[in-house]
């Protein structure tokens, strides 16, 4: 396989996944076995980071309107009733340096965690059964919808969220950083609906929460490669012109595709539940421990 057409293959996994509640960590790791490439080695964890700023520069330009719109009602809200830390860019923030600090803290964890099949297989696996479970305790409130009473969901926008909300997300989303597979995205859902909030309020939170999650994230993942030493670094210096072009066939095709799918899962959430999602997660986590354990060689 020429490495254009790897290039496009693996942007279109990680655009499809990194948004989408199904760990895109994981599944570049099956593309990694599958495609029979080591996504350790210096020029390839340097096309990864980059394709993952792909997707996440989407976010920004998919969501500027309402971007541009949260800026300028800061720090009251659109009806002046939001504070500095109630604001949901306050909210995003405070959820994001919940995260950020065990995280960091946790990155030996992480490491070893990134390194094992078996923790990614489990966390799929585990991660499916509680989308699973949690969306369908919440589906009757969602049929009711907004205005009825008596319903476990009081948090219909993300306008109305609180701080407490905010925390709760952050501190679930740690889950993410130190179990691979578990999903940022899955975490902070399920998160936000077992605090009360509608399927579309918490999406959108979780796609708010990770812009500035892995903006640093991933600028920390390529200081700590351009800084490393032996057969691992990243000799930038040393790409050649098709070294640079495959990097831009990933970038381009990762920030297309994630901002399609971005378009499209807010859609469907609206209308549908996650349960696909949950189903296709735990399938593919019986795979992968199934493919660990030697039971698919």
């Amino acid at each position: 396989m020429s490495d254009y057409l790897l290039s496009v293959l693996l942007g279109i996994v990680e655009g499809l996944t990194e948004f989408l509640p199904v760990s895109s960590t994981a599944h570049l790791r099956i593309s990694e076995a599958l495609f029979h490439i080591d996504l350790a080695n210096g020029y390839w964890k340097m096309y990864t980071i980059v394709i993952q700023l792909g997707a996440i520069l989407c976010l920004p330009v998919y969501f500027r309107e309402r971007i541009a719109k949260l800026l300028s009602t800061f720090p009251v809200g659109q009806r002046g009733d939001r504070t500095i830390l109630t604001h949901p860019l306050g909210l995003v923030i405070a959820a994001f340096v919940v995260t950020a600090v065990p995280a960091f803290l946790l990155t030996k964890v992480i490491g070893k965690h990134l390194e094992s099949l078996y923790i990614m297989g489990a966390s799929l696996l585990i991660g499916g059964l509680v989308m699973w479970i949690v969306d369908e305790f919440n589906s009757e409130s969602e049929r009711a919808g907004l205005g009825a009473t008596g319903t476990r969901i009081h948090t219909w926008h993300m306008e109305d969220m609180s701080l407490g909300q905010a925390i709760w997300i952050g501190a679930c989303q740690i889950l993410s950083a130190v179990f691979p597979g578990t999903s940022r995205a899955m975490s902070t859902i399920a998160a936000g609906q077992l605090a009360g909030m509608s399927r579309a309020a918490a999406l959108e939170f979780s796609f708010f929460l990770s812009i500035p999650t892995m903006v640093v994230a991933t600028g920390y993942d390529l200081l700590k490669s351009l800084r490393g030493k032996g057969e691992n670094a990243i000799g930038v210096t040393h790409i050649d012109a098709h070294g640079w072009v495959v990097l831009l066939i990933g970038f381009v095709v990762s920030f297309i595709v994630a901002y399609g799918a971005v378009a499209w899962f807010l859609g469907w959430v609206r209308k549908h539940g996650f349960a696909p999602f949950a189903v296709y997660r735990i399938v593919v986590g019986a795979l992968v421990l199934a493919w660990a354990t030697g039971l698919l060689h």
